[in-house]
């Protein structure tokens, strides 16, 4: 319903409930619940929320993310059973995106169990879920992209599928990748090249 909402921000409180930042936009204030990192990354003045909204029987609520594949990355984690928007917003709070998806990539399930109440049981059904999502958009043609470096193929077609599992377009995908390797080094991890692209189709 609201891909995002940009306004001043018109107040931030942290209880024990979480973080919320109420965000005026055209005389209306939108309360999103955030993560506390970027709780604390927020200040006055204008400010650009993406938002999910989450529809229950006995509420609505917004949650709210700085960064677009924060978004992303947060509706995919609901998707898996057993995981609800707060234990998803603790992983995004404890763990960048990039890194996120690279336990995924990886199947190290262990490093997830550091996100407060996320046990190992749970770790590996994120891990093997998660990865059937990520995972699941290989494209018939990979996309090409120019690099004079002999990068690992693997690694750029494992980024290449999240990224198109996140919604990005083919040539979004080609423009923003082709100048993440050509600083990165020639052995750069799927995680490496996802963590530079996203930084990149973020600006």
């Amino acid at each position: 319903m609201y891909d995002y909402i940009k306004g001043l921000q018109a107040g931030k409180s942290n209880t024990a409930k979480g973080c919320y930042v109420t965000v005026e936009a055209f005389g209306i204030g939108y309360l999103c619940e955030i993560t506390p990192r970027d709780y604390n990354s927020i200040s006055d003045g204008e400010i650009k929320i993406y938002t999910v909204l989450i529809h229950r029987e006995d509420k609505m609520s917004l949650c709210g993310f700085l960064h677009k594949e924060d978004r992303d990355i947060f509706n995919i984690l609901t998707s898996v059973s057993g995981v609800g928007s707060k234990m998803a917003l603790t992983l995004l709070d404890e763990f960048e995106s990039s890194e996120l998806i690279g336990f995924v990539i990886e199947g190290n399930y262990k490093e997830l169990t550091r996100a407060k109440g996320v046990g190992p049981k749970l770790a590996q059904k994120i891990i093997l879920e998660l990865k059937d999502k990520l995972m699941s958009f290989k494209e018939s043609e990979p996309i090409v992209i120019e690099t004079t470096k002999a990068q690992n193929n693997q690694s750029m077609e494992d980024a290449q599928s999240v990224l198109i599992s996140l919604g990005y377009e083919r040539d979004e995908i080609k423009s923003a990748m082709s100048k993440a390797v050509a600083i990165l080094n020639a052995n750069a991890s799927a995680e490496d090249i996802l963590k530079s692209t996203l930084q990149i189709l973020s600006m």
